[in-house]
């Protein structure tokens, strides 16, 4: 008997029987193998397969897995990473398995919702999934993934991105940046976004509310009263900019539209930088604020031999193939200290930080569509 439906799988489940249809997806098919997600009988042929293969390490390991793929199907992966990212990754790991890769790619909330259908249907679509830590936090609730990743390369993960049934891959790191021939003197900590003098020079992202809800949660934790903090974050907004997007912020930063973008991603302005934008991102202001992307097995995965050795590549030789594409590694030697973007805090009051922060741009102008 099927466990009742959590209120994440209720909210974010509607309308995946349209995405299904739209990718020529068949929840229903006879040839699913049986792969849904009732696990109330016992563990699943996958999740055996896991806890025999965690007895292995090292080469070991690696040889055990490269055997029992060749004896699979492939691998089929849904992922948020962007187009060029996926097919990066993707022909790396072709190429040094010779093993195909069939790829869902969509928008995070599209992914989960995909797989919850998927899910409800007793249809077995991913062997993997590698998304953002809201949807697969909303996973890990409904119990359907399971930790397959070698303990060796996990280890070399920081703590910000190691949870229960998954592990990050990659991390997306707000910080502030600047556009060199405007800003001279930076800020050098998260409280002097307030300062006066960047009046008029300061961008803010529109949708940054998870942004905003773990810096606010930091100050908190600091010893600030919550009067001190909105008081900070009323300073910030008085005289600021808000911008969609966040590779429009820093298209418009370069412009000189402004000199000052409070919350970028790094790998954005790093990848403008070597385009030779006049911008800048360190030293990075301490604590940087992480939100972490990660994978996971699927405990009815119908590759898991593949899938598990997907995940050891991703963290080992994938970390570089990532690199390459601008992304920060999640096993990449971050100096500065990461305060990391609470996932089950975002999926449980996500949408009260949404509000929150919508509140406090009321009335900035919006410049860049």
């Amino acid at each position: 008997m099927r466990k009742p439906r959590t209120l994440a799988r209720t909210a974010l489940a509607a309308g995946a029987v349209m995405v299904l249809a739209a990718c020529g997806g068949n929840p229903t098919s006879s040839d699913s193998g049986g792969g849904g997600g009732d696990t109330a009988s016992g563990p699943s042929a996958a999740e055996q397969l896991y806890e025999e293969i965690a007895e292995l390490s090292g080469q070991e390991r690696r040889d055990r897995l490269v055997e029992l793929a060749a004896e699979e199907d492939g691998l089929n992966l849904y992922t948020s990473m962007n187009a060029d990212m996926v097919d990066a990754v993707t022909e790396a790991f072709t190429d040094e398995f010779d093993i195909d890769v069939s790829t869902y790619r969509a928008g995070s909330e599209t992914v989960l919702q995909r797989i919850l259908q998927e899910q409800d249907a007793n249809f077995a679509g991913n062997d993997v999934v590698e998304t953002n830590a809201t949807e697969l936090m909303a996973l890990q609730q409904e119990d359907v993934m399971a930790q397959c990743a070698s303990p060796e390369r996990i280890d070399e993960v920081p703590e910000a991105g190691k949870y229960e049934d998954w592990v990050a891959t990659r991390f997306n790191l707000f910080a502030p940046s600047w556009n060199t021939n405007i800003i001279t003197d930076p800020p050098t900590v998260w409280e002097d976004l307030a300062d006066p003098k960047y009046d008029g020079q300061l961008a803010l992202e529109l949708g940054d509310y998870d942004w905003y809800m773990a810096l606010t949660g930091y100050w908190l934790e600091q010893g600030m009263s919550q009067e001190e903090v909105d008081q900070l974050w009323a300073d910030i907004v008085d005289g600021a900019k808000v911008v969609k997007g966040h590779t429009v912020m820093a298209e418009l930063m370069s412009a000189g539209q402004y000199g000052l973008a409070s919350s970028n991603y790094t790998y954005i302005v790093e990848a403008a930088m070597a385009d030779g934008a006049p911008l800048e991102t360190q030293p990075y202001v301490n604590p940087i604020i992480a939100r972490p992307n990660g994978g996971s097995c699927m405990k009815t995965a119908q590759n898991p031999a593949t899938a598990m050795l997907f995940m050891d590549w991703l963290l080992d030789e994938g970390q570089a193939v990532l690199a390459d594409q601008a992304a920060t590694p999640s096993t990449v030697d971050i100096e500065s200290e990461l305060i990391p973007v609470d996932g089950q805090q975002l999926l449980d009051e996500g949408a009260e930080w949404s509000q929150r922060y919508d509140d406090l741009l009321s009335g900035v102008e919006t410049i860049g569509g």
